[in-house]
């Protein structure tokens, strides 16, 4: 039955490719589709976007050459910009979140990571302070610098991991109370070539799944929240083997049970599904699907864990997904246009 609604959902997109900025949505919870309500242009390619810990702030990049941050009203009908957006002192940023009251970058182009302090409204305020990374990989294309693409808060809050596409190495940071910086505490390396782009905790805390860019896989690691050591263990695919074609996956979640994780992989535009044995630690490809449109550049599971969302950048829209509860097989459900589409949120 539907008629009523599971929430609001955001949609980033890419204005520089015909995007309308900031799309907000209603989900219907019986039938999952979306309903367009809204949105905001204020900011320029908002493509990824997070939320504060009570869901009244919006926080969205502008994935620019001077890249920049900016924060959202959501306790109206809409959203309203709490101010102008603020340099993040970065080319480039990709992704970010919030750790320890503060709000992270993760900046592509040039290859570093940005934490801002935030003032009693939410807002991002004052200057940046900015950890550099450094290193190469294999790929004379795409890994000839860094080139940071997520960062992410470990469940612990204790912990903040960086991924480097460039680097093929996820550093393991620590928050500096005094100076609002990020310190490495370790820094884990990836095979040559991996290019990690994304990564996601598994829902026991104990492991994390690691998805490469440039080669299509999965890498499963251990994770020790009380020493911050992340090691790999297993590397799983997640496109056929003799595929034809170049594959880009791009984003992965992982089941609520830790039995299964889906992978959005961009060129063969299919949805990956992988299961995991019961120690989390290997794992098999069992399906792909297609992912409902061209190029998905993100995938969530709504909060439930019922549904997979796909943000479809080529072809324009947001497809959503019915989970097979015995075999996680995503079954196409609907499509909701949104114009060069980039990353969805579930408030």
């Amino acid at each position: 039955m539907g008629g009523s609604r599971a929430g609001r959902v955001y949609i980033g997109s890419f204005t520089s490719a015909g995007g309308r900025g900031i799309v907000v949505a209603e989900a219907d919870a019986g039938t999952g589709a979306l309903t367009a309500t809204g949105g905001s242009d204020a900011v320029a390619d908002p493509s990824y976007l997070a939320a504060g810990a009570d869901g009244s702030v919006l926080y969205a990049v502008s994935e620019a050459a001077d890249g920049a941050v900016a924060a959202f009203r959501t306790d109206g009908p809409g959203i309203s910009p709490l101010g102008p957006p603020v340099p993040v002192s970065g080319d480039g940023p990709t992704h970010l979140a919030l750790a320890q009251g503060r709000l992270l970058t993760a900046n592509y182009g040039s290859g570093d990571v940005s934490v801002l302090a935030l003032g009693p409204d939410g807002a991002p305020r004052g200057e940046p302070v900015v950890l550099r990374h450094t290193g190469n990989g294999p790929d004379p294309e795409r890994q000839q610098e860094p080139h940071a693409h997520q960062v992410l808060p470990d469940p612990s809050g204790r912990w903040v991991l960086s991924v480097d596409l460039g680097t093929d190495s996820v550093r393991v940071c620590t928050l500096d109370p005094a100076t609002g910086g990020l310190r490495v505490h370790r820094e884990t390396a990836l095979p040559p070539g991996t290019g990690p782009r994304h990564l996601a905790f598994h829902p026991g805390g104990r492991h994390v799944c690691v998805l490469g860019e440039l080669r299509a896989a999965v890498t499963l690691c251990r994770w020790d929240e009380t020493t911050g050591d992340l090691e790999p263990v297993a590397a799983v695919p997640v496109v056929p083997d003799g595929a034809a074609g170049p594959a880009y996956p791009s984003e992965l979640a992982v089941s609520h049970d830790g039995r299964r994780l889906w992978a959005a992989v961009r060129g063969p535009d299919a949805i990956a599904v992988v299961e995991l044995d019961e120690g989390f630690e290997k794992g098999e490809l069992v399906a792909t699907v297609p992912c409902g449109g061209r190029w998905p550049r993100d995938l969530v599971l709504d909060p439930r864990g019922s549904r997979l969302y796909v943000a479809n950048e080529r072809s324009g829209d947001v497809s959503w997904f019915d989970l097979d509860p015995a075999t996680g097989l995503p079954r196409h459900a609907g499509s909701l246009p949104v114009p060069a589409a980039s990353s969805v949120l579930f408030a």
